[in-house]
């Protein structure tokens, strides 16, 4: 079945590097389900950016005492080589720092004002003295009143996951300086999230039966548990998008209220830069559209409520102030599909103490499709996981290079050696031979579904079983054995056991891209299963900025069985995974900081 699909990823804080904890979060399980998407024949538009206006920007940039915009292009620069690197292929990622942004945001936001879901109030804000500024929330840390954590932000708690006012947080304290903030009056824009309640319980039932469990906890449980209140979405700030009303300089957009807006503006921010200024409807006015929101667990709240929120209170006047026409109304989420936390060697990953595995720098050392298969079989989909490098070793060794690696190499090398790199003739198949190939072949389906609901690590083990059994079988036909006095029931096994490899590297490709497109090579292909991935540079009226973007090119993989036939000339490989020494754990352990 075809279907627009909208891979919406979560926009990284450009204030830091990115830890495997984040890309098994959120990054990996998008390009995941988006390459498989793009297997099936659907219209797949996978976009990103990096998060350019959030105070964690600010924080950093006070520290160094730069410019939040140097710190903004620096990190967002090391993003886009990693995820060049990692194969994370978006369609467009870009930055919530370009005029297109602004404008769309800007837009959704007098929308909301003109549609009555916007008022305005006054409330109290920190502010410190010893600064003379009001301070954004994430400047303000102190003791969460709900669970008690010490490092909660006044708006969030990271530890419990619940929004908090930041007049109740207990012993607040500036990031700054340390010193204690004291609450004065301020005049803000609310979203009146109490007027749109009724309509939020309604779409979030309408998925309870297959969203996860933690994202109906985190959102139609909290709404029936406490109401919905009015939320501000703006603050005084100096660096981020203006508020559009005269009369309010000074205050910006609230992060939070922005950069979801980004999900959209990146939809038509491609369309523009792909000359295709209206193409970007395909997936916000089909009804039959379906979007995917890949974040983290401490984002479901503005993803499953306040985003919808936005959507709705939206009505077709965003069309109206874009432009576009007929007007119309924006597609509310399909899934929003939340990882849990990983952990490292059993402790919280924590940046500031250097208890963490630097996505970057591990692909120094590794591959990167090792680290992506680790990446999903150990992905917290339910609850959290941790990464420990004696299961990051074990996990290559014995899955990926002897039950994977080793089945394709040894298969394409024998029938190199044998058959002259011909894929043998292989006469009339037995039923063991027709019984393998339907077994592989039934993973296009049992693998599809579970990509189809995004549950991933059951999707990439179903893989590996059916690996597993095309090893049973060759130790069952041993072509290996028999070459000598029965070639030609040697070939049919060859030839059975390149079909079912053949197969096998579709349903891998997803998590194991790169060396899926190797093994395309080796079978004999000369197109490429996947598109291409470039960085561009755009030119907009806020400076230039970096984007990268996957280009589908010749890309010729589909989600379907082989079709090898007989007589393709096949290229002699070159293993596809390295098997790892056991040195590599106290080595890497080495390099870890202290836990948190």
């Amino acid at each position: 079945m075809s279907f627009p699909v909208l891979i919406a990823v979560a926009w990284p804080y450009a204030n830091s590097e990115i830890h495997v904890g984040n890309v098994t979060g959120a990054y990996l399980p998008a390009d995941i389900c988006a390459r498989y998407h793009r297997l099936k024949g659907r219209q797949v538009l996978m976009v990103s950016g990096s998060d350019a206006h959030g105070t964690p920007i600010t924080v950093r940039a006070d520290a160094e005492k730069v410019s939040p915009y140097e710190v903004y292009q620096r990190f967002h620069a090391t993003f886009i080589d990693l995820f060049m690197r990692m194969g994370l292929t978006y369609d467009l990622f870009t930055s919530t720092h370009t005029s297109n942004h602004f404008q769309v945001s800007q837009n959704v936001f007098l929308a909301l004002l003109r549609n009555g879901y916007l008022y305005t109030d006054h409330e109290l804000q920190w502010f410190a003295p010893s600064q003379g500024r009001f301070l954004p929330d994430r400047y303000v840390e102190g003791t969460c009143y709900i669970c008690g954590y010490t490092n909660a932000r006044s708006d969030q708690c990271d530890k419990c996951g619940n929004l908090l006012e930041a007049e109740k947080l207990i012993d607040p304290r500036s990031r700054i300086d340390g010193s204690r903030p004291e609450l004065r009056e301020t005049e803000h824009y609310y979203l009146d999230l109490g007027k749109l309640q009724n309509r939020i319980v309604d779409f979030l039932r309408a998925r309870e039966s297959y969203w996860r469990p933690n994202v109906v906890r985190q959102s139609l449980g909290q709404i029936l548990a406490e109401g919905l209140r009015g939320r501000a979405i703006t603050r005084d700030l100096d660096w981020g998008i203006p508020v559009p009303i005269e009369g309010w300089d000074g205050k910006c957009l609230y992060v939070w209220f922005e950069a979801v807006i980004g999900y959209l503006s990146a939809t038509i921010e491609w369309s523009k830069i792909t000359g295709q200024s209206e193409a970007w409807r395909e997936w916000w006015h089909t009804p039959e559209s379906k979007t995917f929101y890949f974040i983290g667990k401490d984002n479901i709240p503005f993803h499953a409520i306040i985003w919808p929120a936005q959507l709705m209170g939206c009505g077709t006047t965003f069309d109206e102030l874009q432009g576009s026409y007929p007007p119309m109304e924006l597609v509310l989420p399909y899934d929003v599909p939340a990882n849990e936390f990983m952990n490292l060697e059993g402790d919280k990953i924590s940046g500031s103490r250097n208890w963490a595995v630097w996505a970057r720098d591990a692909l120094t050392r590794y591959d990167p499709d090792p680290l992506r298969y680790y990446l999903t079989v150990n992905m917290p989909e339910t609850k959290d996981t941790d990464w420990s490098w004696e299961d990051f070793l074990k996990r290559n060794n014995d899955e990926l290079v002897a039950t994977w690696g080793n089945l394709a190499n040894r298969v394409l090398s024998f029938a190199c050696k044998h058959w002259e790199g011909i894929v043998p003739d292989p006469g009339e198949l037995t039923a063991q031979d027709k019984e393998l190939l339907e077994t592989v072949e039934s993973g296009f389906e049992t693998v599809g579904n579970e990509l189809e609901a995004v549950h991933l690590r059951n999707a990439v083990g179903e893989a590996m079983r059916l690996a597993t059994e095309v090893n049973r079988y060759l130790d069952a036909t041993a072509p290996w054995n028999i070459i000598k006095t029965d070639k030609a029931a040697a070939g049919r096994a060859i030839y059975t056991a390149l079909r079912a490899i053949d197969s096998l590297k579709i349903l891998f490709s997803p998590f194991l891209p790169f060396t899926s497109e190797k093994l395309n090579t080796y079978l004999g292909y000369s197109n490429p299963l996947f598109g291409t991935q470039e960085v561009e540079t755009v030119q907009d009226e806020l400076g230039e900025h970096m984007v990268l973007r996957y280009y589908p090119g010749q890309a010729s993989g589909r989600w379907e069985a082989s079709q090898l036939a007989p007589g393709t000339r096949l290229q002699s490989p070159q293993p596809l995974f390295r098997k790892l020494d056991v040195s590599i754990v106290v080595e890497e352990r080495a390099r870890l900081g202290k836990p948190s």
